[in-house]
C-alpha cells in the first residue's frame, strides 16, 4: 500500500504543504465512515475514506450542503471575483462586496464629517458603465439626487408595486421583477435595506443585497445617477423625489458590469438573485400539467413570484394586440384570487404591466367590465378593486392561459426568509450543489455522446417520503440547473450555453460514478424540460420514494462551465456527488492484476516489469500553471477542483490524440479512453487501471450521430473504466 506520507512528499516537491489528520463522519444516508484528512492551506480537506485493504480519494459528504436558516449570519465575500467551487457551501457565505477593500461602513465611517461624497471607483462614472458595445448617447450627465431635485428621499410613503416606471433601457423583466418583489415587505428589505436616506448622515453611498448561486452578496455604489436634460435616463420611481429604484437598478447594473448588460432577460432570473429562489417555466402554449390552476393557487399560498409574457414580434418592438396586451413584453402576477358569481365559482389573476399606464388588457374581467356586476361588494373590497389607467388588470384562468404563452415562477427556499415559524409553512425544503464541466476531464455533453455522457457530474438523491397528503404517494421535487456568471461574461463575448439534465432511478444503493454501461441499458424516468441556452432551466416532478441520480450536462460536449444544482421539495431529501473512487495501491501491483492482456502504460516498459520514470520539470510546471488556471486571483483551490487540476496537468498527451493528432497507438497498448481520467505518459505517481468494461478494448467507438433532443444510439463497444490511482 502506498501511504498518505507518498502523497505528501509529492506535493511538497511543488511547493504544497499537506498536514493529515483521522476523523469520522456521518452522511446522508447514516454511514459512518472514518477519514484519514489533509488539510491545505489553500486547497481545503481531501478525504480518504479508509476501508478493509484500500484507501479511496473522494469528497467529504459536507453537512452543510443542506440549506437551511442561515440567512442572518453572513460572511465577507468579494461578489466581483466570479469564484466558483464544486463544494457545497452555505448560503450565510455571502456579505459584503469590498470597494477597493472597503465596505460599506468603511466608506461611511472614513467620509463622515469631510463633507466629500463617495464616488466609485470600480463603477465610475463614465460611457462604460453605461454600454460595452457602444459609445454612450450624447446629452447624458451623471446627477446626483441632490442635483435632481430639493428634497430627494430614498423610499417616499413606503415602497409599493405602482413606484417603478421604465426608462430608456429594455429591461422591463427587471421592472416586472421589482414589482413582483415590492408585494411582499420582508422580501424586498432584504434587497433594498431601508435604514438609508438622504439626511444628515448622507455621504453619497448607498448599499443593495443579491443573491449570487447560493451566497448573498451586498454591492455598495454611489449614488450618481444617469440623466438627460436633468431626468433619470432609466428605471425610476413614479414619485420624482423618490430614488430606491434608480440605485437599485444600478446597483444590479454593477453586479453585472454596465447597464447594457440588463438589455434583455427573464423576469424570474432577476426575481432568483432578489430572493434565493427557484424558477419554473411553463409554456402555455405547449401541454400544460393538468393541476395547473391547482399550481397557481398553491404556488400563491406560498408567496411563489410569478410573471408573464407573450413572444415578440421580429418586426415590431413590443407590439400592442388589439386585446390591449403588448409582445415581448414582460408581466408581473400580482394575485391569485377566486370569487363567485351567479354562475359558478371563477378563478381570476391579477396582472400588471410594469409601464404603468392605460395599456391593459381589454376582455374579460377587464376594467369595468360587464363580469364585474356579479361580483359582490364584499368581494370587491376583498379583491382591492380599483379601475385605475395604473397598469394593472383581472382575467380569469381562461383567458389567461389562452393569451399568455409563457408563464414564469419563483418559489421561495430558505435563502429568500427568515426561518420564523409561520414561513416554515411556505418555504420549501432545499439542497444545493456547486459544479463545473472541464472540457476533457467531466464535460461529457447530454445523452447522444453515450461514450463521454457518464463522465458528467453525477448527484444522488433520495426521496424520503411523499408529499404530505399525497394521494398518490408521491414526492415533489423542482430541479434547477443554474449556469453562471454568463451576463457578467457577455463583455467578453461568452454566451449562455445550452444546458439540461436528466434522472435516473437507482433500483438498489450504489456508488461511485454510473458507468457507460448503466446509461447504455437504462432508460431516464425523467429529464429537464429541454435542452435551452437560458441561465438556468428547471421541472417540476413527482416521483416515488426511493433513490435518484441527476446527471447535469451542457448539450455539447467538453465545454466548460460553472454551474449550481439546486432541489426545492416539500419535505427534505439528502443529497450527495457520486465520485471517482481512486485506490491507493502499490501500482506495480494494480498493472499486474488489472492488465491481464497484452497492454503495458508505456512503450519502453518491459514485460512483465514497470519501469517507473521520475516526474519532470515540465510536468511540475504543467501542475503549477493548471493550478494558477483553475485558483483564480484568490490562490485557493477546492479538494474537488485539485482533482481537475491534476487530470488537466497530466492528460495534454491524451487531448492533443483526441483532436486529430492522436499517435499511433501500438498492439500492445490500450485505446485512448475518451474520458481523460487517465495518466499521462512517463507519469509515476500517477497509474490508472483498467477495467475490464469493454467488450473488445480495441475496438474503435465514435460519438453517437443522434439527432438533437433524441436519445443516443446503444450498440457502441464500451470504453475501459478508468480510475486515479496514487
Amino acid at each position: 500500500m502506498v501511504s498518505i506520507s507518498g502523497v505528501q512528499n509529492f506535493m511538497s516537491s511543488v511547493g504544497i504543504t499537506l498536514k493529515p489528520k483521522i476523523m469520522s463522519s456521518t452522511d446522508a444516508y447514516g454511514n459512518v465512515n472514518t477519514f484519514a484528512g489533509i488539510d491545505t492551506p489553500f486547497v481545503g480537506r481531501i478525504g480518504f475514506n479508509i476501508t478493509p485493504g484500500s484507501v479511496k480519494f473522494g469528497r467529504f459528504q459536507d453537512p452543510r450542503a443542506t440549506i437551511r436558516n442561515q440567512i442572518k449570519n453572513r460572511v465577507p465575500v468579494d461578489a466581483g471575483s466570479g469564484k466558483s467551487s464544486s463544494h457545497p457551501v452555505p448560503a450565510s457565505t455571502g456579505g459584503q462586496i469590498t470597494t477597493k477593500g472597503m465596505t460599506y461602513e468603511d466608506i461611511k465611517k472614513n467620509l463622515k464629517g469631510t463633507g466629500q461624497l463617495f464616488e466609485d471607483p470600480d463603477f465610475p462614472a463614465v460611457g462604460s458603465s453605461l454600454f460595452y458595445s457602444m459609445s454612450a448617447p450624447r446629452g447624458i450627465e451623471w446627477k446626483r439626487p441632490k442635483e435632481i431635485c430639493n428634497c430627494p428621499k430614498f423610499v417616499s410613503g413606503g415602497t409599493s408595486r405602482f413606484d417603478v416606471r421604465q426608462g430608456e433601457l429594455g429591461d422591463c423583466w427587471l421592472l416586472a421583477a421589482v414589482a413582483n418583489l415590492s408585494l411582499y415587505q420582508d422580501l424586498l428589505e432584504q434587497v433594498v435595506p431601508p435604514d438609508q436616506d438622504f439626511d444628515s448622515d448622507y455621504c453619497g453611498v448607498f448599499r443593495f443585497t443579491f443573491w449570487r448561486f447560493g451566497e448573498w452578496v451586498e454591492v455598495v455604489v454611489d449614488d450618481r445617477l444617469p440623466t438627460r436634460n436633468g431626468h433619470l435616463v432609466f428605471m425610476h420611481s413614479t414619485d420624482s423625489n423618490e430614488f430606491w429604484s434608480a440605485l437599485l437598478e444600478k446597483a444590479y447594473a454593477k453586479l453585472f458590469g454596465s447597464y447594457e448588460a440588463l438589455r434583455g432577460g427573464s423576469t424570474v432570473e432577476a426575481l432568483e438573485d432578489f430572493t434565493g429562489g427557484l424558477a419554473e417555466f411553463y409554456d402555455l402554449r405547449g401541454k400544460q400539467p393538468a393541476d395547473l390552476s391547482k399550481i397557481l393557487t398553491k404556488s400563491y399560498a406560498r408567496r411563489t413570484l410569478m410573471a408573464c409574457s407573450i413572444g415578440a414580434d421580429p418586426n415590431v418592438v413590443e407590439a400592442e394586440l388589439p386585446n390591449g396586451l403588448i409582445r415581448g413584453h414582460a408581466y408581473s402576477i400580482t394575485k391569485i384570487a377566486n370569487v363567485t358569481t351567479a354562475s359558478g365559482p371563477v378563478q381570476l389573476i391579477r396582472i400588471r404591466n410594469p409601464w404603468g399606464n392605460e395599456a391593459e388588457w381589454k376582455g374579460r374581467w377587464s376594467d369595468k367590465s360587464p363580469e364585474w356586476c356579479s361580483v359582490s361588494e364584499e368581494q370587491r373590497r376583498e379583491l382591492g378593486l380599483n379601475f385605475d389607467a395604473d397598469g394593472e388588470f383581472w382575467m380569469c384562468y381562461n383567458d389567461f392561459v389562452s393569451e399568455f404563452e409563457k408563464l414564469e415562477m419563483c418559489a421561495l427556499g430558505p435563502q429568500s426568509l427568515e426561518m420564523t415559524e409561520g414561513s416554515r409553512n411556505v418555504a420549501f425544503e432545499m439542497t444545493i450543489e456547486h459544479g463545473g464541466w472541464q472540457p476533457g476531464v467531466n464535460a461529457g455533453g447530454c445523452r447522444n455522446f453515450l461514450d463521454t455522457f457518464w463522465t458528467n457530474p453525477q448527484y444522488r438523491v433520495h426521496v424520503e417520503d411523499a408529499d404530505e397528503g399525497d394521494d398518490e404517494n408521491l414526492g415533489t421535487l423542482i430541479v434547477g440547473l443554474m449556469q453562471k456568471d454568463r451576463r457578467k461574461m457577455r463583455k467578453q463575448g461568452a454566451d449562455l450555453l445550452t444546458i439540461g439534465f436528466m434522472i435516473y432511478a437507482l433500483k438498489e444503493p450504489r456508488s461511485g460514478l454510473l458507468d457507460m454501461n448503466f446509461f447504455k441499458y437504462n432508460a431516464a424516468v425523467a429529464r429537464s424540460p429541454a435542452f435551452i441556452n437560458t441561465r438556468e432551466v428547471s421541472g417540476r416532478f413527482r416521483l416515488p420514494p426511493g433513490d435518484y441520480v441527476i446527471v447535469p450536462s451542457t448539450f455539447a460536449k467538453n465545454e466548460r462551465a460553472d454551474f449550481l444544482l439546486r432541489i426545492f421539495s416539500e419535505r427534505l431529501h439528502p443529497t450527495e456527488q457520486m465520485d471517482d473512487t481512486v485506490g491507493m495501491e502499490d501500482p506495480q501491483e494494480v498493472i499486474k492484476s488489472r492488465l491481464k492482456h497484452r497492454f503495458s502504460l508505456r512503450p519502453q516498459q518491459h514485460r512483465g516489469a514497470v519501469v517507473p520514470e521520475p516526474i519532470n520539470e515540465s510536468q511540475v510546471a504543467a501542475l503549477k500553471n493548471a493550478f494558477e488556471k483553475v485558483s483564480g486571483p484568490d490562490g485557493e483551490v477546492t479538494a474537488d477542483e485539485l482533482i481537475d487540476i491534476l487530470n488537466v496537468a497530466f492528460t495534454k498527451e491524451l487531448n492533443e490524440g483526441r483532436e486529430g493528432n492522436q499517435p499511433e497507438v501500438p498492439n500492445n497498448k490500450p485505446p485512448a479512453a475518451a474520458p481523460s481520467r487517465v495518466s499521462s505518459k512517463g507519469l509515476s505517481f500517477l497509474c490508472c487501471g483498467l477495467g475490464e468494461k469493454a467488450e473488445n478494448a480495441n475496438s474503435e467507438a465514435g460519438p453517437t450521430t443522434a439527432k438533437p433532443g433524441a436519445e443516443g444510439g446503444d450498440n457502441e463497444p464500451g470504453y475501459p473504466c478508468v480510475r486515479w490511482y496514487v
